[in-house]
């Protein structure tokens, strides 16, 4: 792919700037370019797979440009910054990302990857397992902050920065996105549109979009639980090493996770009442 673009110019690069946490990552056009890491071509491969599969709501993998970086196509969207808006708070947010979500596991189910698959991760970690559960096990996201998640006409449409994508279960990718989007927070960390919004219902609202069956719907309270307290030692770990992490963790990270697990201790018994009530 490097034909692609051997006489553009420097010029012509727009620096793209998220949560800061991946440097240099540019706009070329209708492409974006981003440093090469050891999990790139892994990744690579995985995106193809979903292309191939009918799933639209990634970007493309190209290869890499005439710089060695890599290259992906450009997401058209737009992508909410914190504090989220009241418009991200709406239940038809929710509604399509479980759809958008559920397309993607289809999309990646029986994906066998590449025998030399290298995967990304947190600074500082050892590469815990993601998948404590019984089910299957599928290739995902992981990552489903409001920064990776673009929007098109209101509604999410597409996913973005498949940095953390690695071997999951659909239960802890789902747990993941409701941890973000209803969220599994304590209200004081919450956007502002959030704060007083009915928890238990968003999460159900979410399970009944995705398809979620009964089992999952018992086991995901339980795995949010360990997920949340997997997040907040992992986040200790990486701020001792990393600057990037150190200042997450600094600028709020190191109260949110810990009221966070406090919370989810205390309220997700009615959660999870909710989620496995019958019709």
């Amino acid at each position: 792919m490097a034909d692609l673009d051997r006489d553009v110019d420097r010029q012509d690069e727009v620096p793209l700037v998220g949560d800061g946490v991946t440097q240099g990552i540019v706009r070329v056009g209708d492409t974006v370019r981003r440093p090469v890491r050891p999990f790139t071509m892994t990744i690579q491969a995985y995106l193809a797979h979903l292309r191939a599969a009918g799933f639209e709501g990634a970007p493309i993998p190209l290869g890499l440009d005439d710089q060695g970086r890599e290259m992906l196509s450009f997401v058209p969207g737009d992508v909410p910054r914190e504090p989220l808006p009241p418009d991200t708070a709406g239940e038809e947010v929710l509604v399509e990302l479980a759809r958008l979500i559920r397309r993607l596991h289809d999309a990646a189910q029986g994906w066998t990857p590449p025998a030399d698959a290298t995967w990304g991760g947190i600074p500082g970690t050892q590469g815990a397992s993601s998948t404590p559960d019984d089910e299957p096990p599928v290739v995902s996201h992981r990552d489903y902050c409001p920064g990776n998640v673009v929007f098109r006409d209101g509604l999410p449409a597409a996913l973005i920065d498949f940095d953390l994508a690695k071997p999951t279960t659909r239960i802890y990718d789902i747990a993941n996105a409701v941890y973000y989007w209803a969220p599994l927070l304590h209200p004081k960390d919450r956007s502002p549109a959030f704060a007083d919004l009915d928890i238990p219902h968003r999460v159900a609202v979410f399970a009944d979009a995705y398809g979620m069956n009964a089992g999952q719907r018992h086991a995901l309270i339980p795995l949010a639980t360990t997920m949340i307290h997997r997040f907040h030692v992992n986040m200790r770990a990486a701020a001792e090493i990393d600057p990037v992490f150190k200042r997450f963790w600094d600028e709020g990270v190191k109260d949110r996770l810990p009221r966070a697990e406090a919370w989810i201790h205390d309220e997700g018994p009615a959660i999870t009442a909710r989620l496995t009530a019958g019709p």
